[in-house]
């Protein structure tokens, strides 16, 4: 069930579990038929709708990535546990880099009902404006993904001092 940052929902939530019925209904209606209308999207498995009133499936799902270099050499790691090389996508142009995918969870069809579901399954995409420049040729970008963790190292661009102007 979706819940907002409200905490008098919480409050009326907790009321509720100590008064009886009647109680509750007269100390605040709204609430009691809030909750209700929450219960039933939730017994229905409608999707939920997040605190902006778009529903949360409207997004792919984004992947955390770690980014850090060293002296020669930048490297994006991204956790991926679950997704196979074949579902993965890896691009860069013009210094951006992109990840996308599908993770798929083996959906049971015969599911009637959801009681938690954490995880998320479905589309992913990442796209990071790398911090330096790299060079972007095959020979110079390596992809591994072992253990459920995809790691991308680039060769960093020699970048050349700049070059002092005299004035005259």
């Amino acid at each position: 069930m979706a819940r907002t940052n409200s905490e008098d929902l919480l409050d009326d939530d907790l009321a509720a579990a100590f008064l009886s019925e009647d109680e509750t209904a007269a100390a605040a209606p709204e609430v009691t038929e809030k909750v209700a209308q929450e219960l039933t999207e939730e017994i229905n498995n409608e999707p939920a709708e997040d605190e902006w009133g778009t529903e949360t499936d409207d997004f792919p799902g984004q992947l955390a990535v770690d980014v850090y270099e060293t002296a020669d050499k930048l490297v994006v790691k991204a956790r991926t546990a679950g997704i196979s090389k074949s579902d993965l996508d890896v691009s860069i142009a013009d210094n951006i880099l992109t990840i996308s995918g599908v993770l798929s969870g083996g959906e049971d069809e015969q599911t009637t009902r959801w009681h938690i579901q954490e995880c998320y399954w479905g589309e992913f995409s990442r796209m990071i404006a790398l911090p330096v420049q790299v060079r972007e040729d095959e020979n110079s970008v390596k992809a591994e993904l072992k253990d459920g963790v995809l790691t991308i190292t680039f060769e960093k661009e020699k970048v050349e001092a700049p070059k002092k102007i005299a004035i005259q």
